[in-house]
């Protein structure tokens, strides 16, 4: 027998399987944390969900402010949904009007996934990291 969506199957975007947002509430205590290395480095661990990336975004925001570089390692992101990869786009956006340049390495490959998917993978792209009127830079991935 096929299986069939229905709207109660739906999460609260439309598009994720109730059983999908099961998964990240049991994949770990719902906390985030965003770790500053020094030099403009950082590690972000956890859950991304709603109920977690606003306040890690006041707080990337916070953090970033006056640094010509950031690079963030996403390698100790558990789990995540549509509100991890908002929050990247949004720190782009914010890097951008600072005129930073933001990469991102390690990408945890369910966030890949929802890039593509969403095709936004662009946004996370080197081109896309590097500030308005910039010349070439060394982007890559630690």
């Amino acid at each position: 027998m096929k299986a069939s969506v229905t709207p109660a199957s739906l999460g609260p975007e439309g598009a994720q399987p109730a059983a999908h947002r099961a998964g990240i509430r049991r994949a770990g205590t719902r906390q985030a944390r965003l770790e500053s290395l020094g030099d403009g480095c950082f590690r972000l661990e956890g859950v991304l969900d709603a109920t977690t990336v606003a306040r890690i975004l006041n707080q990337g925001n916070e953090q970033f402010a006056g640094m010509p570089a950031v690079q963030i390692d996403l390698s100790g992101v558990t789990a995540t949904d549509s509100a991890g990869l908002a929050l990247l786009i949004e720190w782009l956006r914010g890097a951008r009007e600072r005129g930073q340049v933001m990469r991102f390495g390690k990408l945890p490959e369910q966030l890949s996934a929802m890039a593509r998917i969403s095709e936004v993978e662009a946004l996370l792209s080197e081109e896309s990291r590097r500030p308005p009127g910039s010349g070439a830079a060394n982007l890559s991935t630690p």
